[in-house]
């Protein structure tokens, strides 16, 4: 019996050579997402043998891009983003533009309408938040100091290319391209207006309905102990708020998917909602790469080498040395600046929809969008080893220039106790390593006993408020000697670690015992493996259990100092 299956056919295509090319790219310790593209260029009407239905596709990858933007949206924390603002919100945006310029120079070198220009360049600006979470967590830095900088400084360019998505329809006749018929012939201004006003509304309808509705649907779901029906709720959320977003405020998919997941993060139930959703956001996000794969036309590597050599010169060495030169000149180390450069280095899904955009209105020719294409796989591919040269080049340039030296070790009043710093806090005091929400309830209690501390923060916008308050702190990585030297700690009475995954936890330990061989260590984990390893090494009293980790450290610190105090 004959079926017309083209949805089944298309789906089974798709994820079966994303399992088979993806499992290949794993074993060449390459990014699966490179994988899921070579599938989906296998499957695309530029390659011989089995076409996919490229309309079925785009539509997949619709809902690909919902639940990837949904997915965003859950891990957006604004309080994270705020405490990287001084750096992140500069350094993104002057990046962005910097890399924008230079694509919209080459694309008009290249003879391209203003339009095409702009729309190549901003495709060329914002990378990956797929490939670079997976960077860091696979290095185990996406919880340090540097990862938190790098995840903010994604944050606002995904921030600024959702506007830049809401905003390029109505302009898209004003820059050569096809006007949206839905906007009608009204003027320009009246259409930006209308736009803008349209997306604040459904901003503030989310943000006030949205923001209680959700959580309390999310519990009620969730009492009737029914898993299906907690994922069901989670789905229909992310793809309902997507489509009406879309249908009544003519705002995006993706604006609509990633206030959905934000708003869901207001719920003591979010790290379920995102765990439950995440295999179905992960299998339509391949389809997603699947179907952008599917524009791609390799025939471009061939027939325009050169072009394809400059675009990934923009992602790969421009975008690099001017995320570097930023991070440096705010005043961050050397080991700061080289960890955002690479992970900045490459671009991902949201080129790809901005990209997809310019080709469907008219402003991006077709070429555009595979040039995009090449930059990603190629930048994609090379971002690993990027990675890997951090350590080797960071040694190197350390050897070699007396002015890298003098970037890494910096003189910067926040790495540096005042000379006002009473006696008290040098002698006998607690060094406190983090000023997250267990840092911050630890110190509150400490003070309140008149028990001296010092902070260390690798944050420095962390550190300026902690002495703003008036509380005694230094910048910089506990890891380090001078980092400790400067906290005091051979006169410590305690080392506390409060952040969850700190860097170098054991060297850590091993140079506060070695200046200081009686200090009482205290350390925070998540992990129950770091936990059991740290408890056989002996290397201090462990607390792990989430919950109740800051009033079990804080009764253990609060003994423990009052003890030796008395002794």
């Amino acid at each position: 019996m004959e079926h017309n299956i083209p949805l089944i056919t298309t789906m089974a295509a798709g994820f079966g050579l994303a399992l088979i090319f993806g499992f290949i790219a794993e074993k060449i310790k390459l990014p699966a997402l490179i994988g899921y593209l070579c599938a989906g260029i296998l499957l695309g009407p530029a390659t011989p043998g089995f076409i996919a239905d490229v309309e079925l596709a785009a539509q997949l990858s619709e809902i690909g891009v919902m639940l990837l933007m949904f997915g965003v949206g859950l891990h957006f924390s604004l309080d994270d983003l705020l405490s990287v603002k001084k750096i992140a919100l500069p350094g993104a945006l002057v990046q962005m533009g910097l890399a924008t310029l230079l694509g919209m120079g080459v694309a008009h070198w290249w003879g391209w309408s203003f339009g095409a220009g702009l729309v190549f360049g901003l495709s060329l600006s914002c990378a990956s938040t797929v490939v670079l979470l997976k960077a860091l967590e696979a290095r185990g830095i996406l919880e340090s100091m540097n990862g938190r900088i790098a995840v903010g400084w994604l944050v606002v360019e995904d921030l600024v290319t959702v506007l830049v998505l809401v905003l390029l329809p109505p302009l898209a006749g004003v820059l050569g391209g096809t006007p949206v018929a839905e906007l009608g012939s009204d003027p320009l201004w009246y259409t930006l207006g209308k736009t803008l006003l349209l997306v604040a509304v459904f901003i503030v309808v989310m943000l006030v309905a949205g923001r209680r509705m959700l959580p309390w649907m999310l519990m009620h779901v969730a009492k009737t102990g029914s898993r299906e029906l907690f994922t069901l709720s989670v789905v229909a959320a992310a793809i309902g708020i997507a489509y009406g977003a879309a249908a009544l405020f003519h705002v995006s998919f993706a604006l609509g998917a990633f206030f959905a997941g934000m708003v869901m993060r207001e719920s003591d139930l979010s790290h379920r909602a995102a765990e439950e959703s995440l295999p179905l956001r992960d299998a339509f996000a391949v389809l997603f790469f699947v179907s952008v794969g599917m524009l791609f036309d390799p025939r471009v590597l061939v027939e325009q080498p050169l072009h394809v050599l400059v675009v990934v010169s923009i992602i790969v060495v421009s975008k690099t040395l001017a995320a570097a030169a930023l991070v440096l000149i705010l005043r961050y180390p050397l080991n700061t600046a080289l960890t955002v450069a690479a992970s900045l280095a490459q671009i991902g899904e949201f080129s790809f929809i901005l990209a997809g955009l310019g080709v469907v209105l008219g402003l991006l020719p077709q070429e555009g969008m595979s040039l995009v294409l090449a930059g990603a796989l190629i930048s994609i591919a090379l971002n690993p080893a990027l990675f890997a040269l951090i350590k080797p080049f960071k040694a190197l340039v350390l050897r070699r220039s007396n002015l890298a030296r003098k970037l890494e070790h910096r003189e910067d009043p926040l790495a540096v106790l005042p000379m006002s710093t009473e006696h008290q806090f040098l002698k006998g005091q607690v060094v406190v390593v983090g000023y997250g929400r267990v840092g911050r309830r630890i110190t509150h209690s400490l003070a309140e006993r008149m028990i001296p501390f010092v902070v260390v923060e690798q944050n420095r916008e962390r550190v300026e408020q902690i002495r703003a308050e008036g509380l005694v702190a230094v910048s910089g990585d506990s890891a380090e000697p001078d980092t400790l030297i400067q906290a005091h700690i051979a006169d410590a009475a305690m080392l506390v670690i409060t952040t969850p995954e700190p860097m170098n936890i054991e060297r850590m330990i091993v140079l506060a015992k070695s200046l200081n061989p009686t200090v009482d260590v205290v350390i925070r984990t998540r992990s129950l493996d770091a936990a059991d390893m740290f408890r056989k090494e002996g290397l201090g009293q462990v607390f792990f259990d989430e919950e109740e980790v800051a009033r079990g450290m804080t009764g253990h610190i609060l003994s423990r100092v009052s003890s030796r105090a008395v002794a």
